[in-house]
C-alpha cells in the first residue's frame, strides 16, 4: 500500500523503504521496546521482509509511515494505522521511536501522532482512531492524552510479558470531532 508522504515542521512521514527494515528491525527487537508490542519474539530479517512484502506494500488495511527528522531525513522510527475497518471508518494507531533511544518522547511522538492523526481523519476520512498499549508503557499513557485520546477501558492480565507475568492492556479511544475540536482550540489559544 503506497501511502503519501506527510509533512511536519521537525518531521517527515514517508513511505517505508526496503532501508528502512533493518533498523526497524533492530529497534523492535530490543527486549526494553519488545515488551511494549503484540510481537513477543525476535524479529527474523525473513519475518521483516515478510512484513514489509505483504503488510506493508501489499495491505490496504494498513498504511504504515517511516519517521524521519525533516532537516536531515535520519530515520527515527515507524508509525502507522493498522487494521483499517472502511465500514465502521476506525483504525488502530501504532508509533514507536527507536533512533538515539527515544522510544516515545514529548518532541518528535507528539508531533508525528498529530500529523498521523491528521491524515487518519482528513484523508482517509476515518471515524474513530483506537490504540491498545500495555499499563508497563507509562510513555505511550502520557502521549495519548495529550493528543485527545481517551481511556476507554482495560482488558485485565490480557498480555503476558517474556518474564511470564499477565499486565493488562488499555484501550484508548479519539473521535474526528474530538481531534478537530482539540485542533481547532490549540490553534485558536496559539494564535
Amino acid at each position: 500500500m503506497s501511502v503519501p508522504v506527510l509533512n511536519g515542521d521537525e518531521v517527515v512521514l514517508r513511505p517505508i523503504t526496503p532501508d528502512d527494515l533493518e533498523p526497524l528491525r533492530l529497534w523492535r527487537n530490543r527486549p526494553d521496546y519488545r515488551q511494549y508490542f503484540r510481537e513477543y519474539r525476535d524479529i527474523t530479517s525473513a519475518m521483516q521482509l515478510s512484513w514489509y512484502e505483504k503488510i506493508v506494500l501489499a495491505d490496504e488495511r494498513v498504511h504504515m509511515f517511516a519517521i524521519t527528522k525533516a532537516k536531515d531525513g535520519k530515520l527515527l522510527g515507524a508509525c502507522g494505522l493498522c487494521y483499517i475497518d472502511p465500514h465502521n471508518k476506525s483504525a488502530d494507531f501504532s508509533i514507536y521511536l527507536g533512533a538515539d533511544n527515544l522510544y516515545i518522547d514529548g518532541h518528535f511522538a507528539p508531533q508525528t501522532g498529530k500529523l498521523l492523526l491528521e491524515y487518519g481523519f482528513e484523508t482517509l476520512g476515518l471515524h474513530r482512531i483506537w490504540a491498545e498499549i500495555y499499563e508497563i508503557d507509562s510513555a505511550k499513557q502520557n502521549l495519548l492524552p495529550g493528543l485527545g485520546f481517551t481511556l476507554d477501558g482495560r482488558h485485565r492480565e490480557a498480555h503476558k510479558l517474556q518474564n511470564g507475568r499477565f499486565v493488562d492492556c488499555l484501550f484508548y479511544g479519539l473521535l474526528k470531532d474530538e481531534f478537530q475540536a482539540k485542533t481547532s482550540h490549540s490553534s485558536t489559544s496559539s494564535g
